[in-house]
């Protein structure tokens, strides 16, 4: 048993100081390839080997032929491991280049394309993180170009809705400062009706504006959605009388929901106005409100008499600034109400989504029914 420790001893101290010998290169050569590196630790382990079976050797006294032939050995399986080291370290090395590369070609705002094979796990891992990080970032690169030329287009509709009521306003009032307007108080009615559309339309923007900067603050409370539905529908039905249209409520269930009624009014309200500008006179504009099982969401939708939308609008319906044809568009719209809607409802992690029907369309809002 002696013997035994007495060997375990020479060989702990000869590996030990190949050991710290190679810590110490590899610190040194900490900034160069990894491929010296490996060699590095493929000498080491070789080395604390031969250092240990060369200390117990001598130790032991072996003789000088049994000495040569164990260095020989060690000798030999110390040049093929630095062989198969450096084979392997310039396969690591050329991987690492060209993910490399292909990352500097990322960063210059091209796609990022990971090498075909990758000689280790981890950078077959790297690369499959920068492939999915390049597909975010170019999906993010798509959304900041289609929401600025969204912006760009809504900056040049308002600017042109603006300056229609405001060159109206400039010339009545000119009219009755010159005192040749006929009938004042008609001025005044209409002087009154252009700045509250004007007001509703800065109010469109501000609301869109919290909604695009995520700063929509909701305080939900519970209700009935048919409380919901009915609040709206009065509130729409002196607009649906002066266009003629019928405003009815078809199957509205009494589900209870937990959202912010002040804001929700508002998605009523603004496609109730929508789908009664589109209807024609002596039309139907019907809203229901039902309670589906299978994803337990309660299911808003308003139903009008447009028409139809054509296939190609359809995904754009609910973008800021879309308005369509002239013929389904309401004189006094700006192109915010349902890019409003939208924004409240996906605030409240709802759904807004738009289809043909025969006769016209209906608009649906899904959201979370209370528990």
């Amino acid at each position: 048993m002696r013997d035994v420790l007495l060997i375990a001893a020479y060989a702990a101290m000869g590996a030990a100081a190949a050991g710290l010998l190679g810590a110490l290169a590899l610190r040194l050569l900490r900034n160069r390839s990894v491929a010296l590196s490996l060699a590095v630790v493929a000498a080491v382990t070789v080395a604390a080997m031969l250092a240990g079976t060369l200390s117990v050797a001598w130790a032991m006294f072996l003789s000088e032929h049994d000495l040569g032939v164990v260095t020989t050995v060690c000798a030999i399986a110390a040049v093929v491991s630095l062989a198969v080291a450096l084979i392997l370290g310039r396969r690591v090395v050329a991987g690492s280049r060209a993910l490399t590369e292909a990352a500097r070609a990322f960063g210059d705002g091209g796609p990022f394309a990971a090498p075909a094979q990758a000689p280790t796990s981890e950078l077959a891992d790297l690369g499959r993180e920068l492939a999915a990080t390049s597909a975010k970032l170019a999906a993010s690169r798509e959304r900041e170009r289609a929401l600025e030329a969204s912006r760009r287009e809504l900056v040049a509709w308002i600017s042109h809705d603006l300056r229609t009521p405001l060159a109206g306003l400039r010339a009545m009032t000119e009219a009755l400062e010159d005192g040749i307007a006929e009938d004042p108080a008609r001025y005044h009615r209409q002087i009154r009706a252009e700045v509250d559309r004007l007001s509703g339309m800065v109010g469109d923007l501000f609301e869109l504006s919290r909604i695009q900067a995520g700063v929509l603050a909701l305080t939900p409370a519970r209700m009935s959605v048919y409380d919901l539905v009915g609040d709206a529908i009065a509130g729409a039905n002196p607009l649906a009388a002066e266009h003629g249209v019928r405003l009815v409520g078809d199957r509205v269930e009494q589900v209870p929901i937990e959202v912010d009624g002040r804001e929700m009014t508002r998605v009523l309200a603004n496609l109730l106005a929508n789908a009664i500008h589109r209807t024609p006179a002596d039309g139907t504009v019907a809203v229901s409100a039902r309670h589906d099982s299978a994803s337990h969401s309660v299911v808003l939708s308003v139903t009008d008499g447009c028409g139809g939308i054509p296939a190609d609008d359809l995904p754009r319906v609910f973008d800021t600034g879309w308005r369509g044809t002239g013929a389904r568009t309401p004189p006094a719209g700006a192109g915010l109400g349902l890019a409003i809607v939208r924004g409240i409802v996906e605030a409240h992690h709802g759904r807004a989504s738009v289809h043909n029907v025969p006769g016209g369309c209906r608009f649906e809002v899904l959201l979370p029914a209370a528990g």
